[in-house]
């Protein structure tokens, strides 16, 4: 079935970079981003481009190429499998290692499309917040740790109103053993202090640290 083992070994080692970069875990984000920004390598371009995404889908695409040179027969096949394993297989990576090996809060899952945050002026400078946040502990053992928030897309002309959430923090969380809970956080922001004007609205999808005994997971 393979008939050119250098270009087959050429093919997995590619495959498996391009999947490493893209992998979602520990933060929401690929880690190929961490990877860029410690060799000091821009995320984006000036035009908005991705270059983590970029880079991977390059390296997917070559190793695709060295996967049908390497094989005597059902190239099509195994390319179209390598296709979805490389779309599917990280997810399901890091479920399994959160289900089974990972520990305090890498066994957390976020439920972060489910998330939902409320904003109302109480009075002319006194907002109301409210967010409801999934939070699933896969672990055996209660896990602890402080919420946090943060923007990860902003307008020039938009007012941060998640991050004014950590000016009622820090909010501490306890999940016990295989316990899901959708945590409710209720504070008052006082705006005067901030010279910030009266405003309301709801966000989805709300992005949060947590953080445990130093270390931090951007969810």
């Amino acid at each position: 079935m393979i008939k050119n083992k250098r270009n087959f070994v050429i093919a997995i080692i590619l495959f498996l970079f391009s999947m490493a970069l893209n992998f979602p875990f520990p933060h929401e984000y690929p880690i190929g981003q961490d990877v860029f920004s410690a060799l000091n390598i821009p995320l984006k371009s000036i035009n908005g481009l991705h270059y983590v995404g970029i880079t991977s889908l390059i390296l997917l695409i070559i190793s695709l190429y060295f996967l049908g040179r390497s094989l005597e027969m059902y190239h099509n096949r195994m390319v179209l499998i390598a296709i979805l394993l490389a779309f599917f297989l990280p997810m399901e990576l890091v479920s399994a290692y959160q289900k089974t090996l990972a520990s305090g809060i890498h066994a957390v899952h976020y439920d972060r499309e489910n998330s939902h945050c409320r904003f109302e002026m109480k009075d002319d400078t006194t907002m109301s917040a409210s967010c409801d946040l999934p939070f699933e502990n896969y672990n055996n053992e209660t896990v602890q740790f402080n919420i946090e928030f943060y923007e990860k897309y902003l307008f020039e002309d938009e007012t941060p109103l998640l991050s004014l959430m950590n000016e009622g923090g820090p909010y501490k969380v306890m999940l016990h053993g295989k316990e899901r809970e959708i945590v409710t956080i209720e504070t008052e922001i006082d705006l005067s202090k901030l010279e910030v004007g009266s405003m309301s609205g709801e966000a989805w999808a709300v992005n949060v640290m947590i953080k445990d005994k130093g270390k931090v997971r951007k969810l």
